[in-house]
């Protein structure tokens, strides 16, 4: 049998400066919708860079969001963590500027987000969107 611990505020918090991508759920006219983000976290804020799409539409329609971070090394040893909050859209050019200074010190080729995507013959452009999400609970699972 495998034993779980609840992980410490100081766990969660490594736990998320460590890996810096996850899982980002939303729900998108009462429909679950998940998609693998990068983030970037600070000491109060975790901040997601993309590009438009649908998982902006799902944020700007719904700002309620539950992102999920995991650093798995087997079945027996692994970390979880789920942070639930609130996503706001940065639209102040000195906010976004000061966050892409954030993203491109961690990712200076803005990858994944900026990435070409094919629709059909077409290629979908790439309009960057900056959230900040202020977290108002995490939690964290780990084995031993």
């Amino acid at each position: 049998m495998l034993d779980l611990y609840e992980m410490s505020s100081q766990e969660i918090k490594d736990l998320l400066q460590q890996v810096e991508y996850g899982h980002l759920g939303c729900a998108c006219e009462g429909h679950p919708y998940v998609v693998p983000m990068k983030y970037y976290p600070t000491d109060s804020d975790i901040y997601l860079f993309t590009t438009e799409g649908l998982k902006t539409q799902c944020m700007d329609a719904n700002p309620e969001v539950c992102l999920q971070v995991e650093d798995v090394h087997d079945l027996q040893h692994w970390r979880s963590v789920i942070a639930t909050g609130r996503v706001e859209r940065l639209v102040e050019p000195q906010d976004i500027d000061r966050v892409m200074k954030l993203v491109q010190e961690h990712n200076p080729t803005l990858s994944p987000a900026m990435s070409r995507t094919w629709i059909d013959a077409w290629g979908r452009a790439n309009i960057r969107a900056i959230y900040r999400m202020q977290p108002n609970e995490m939690s964290g699972r780990k084995t031993a």
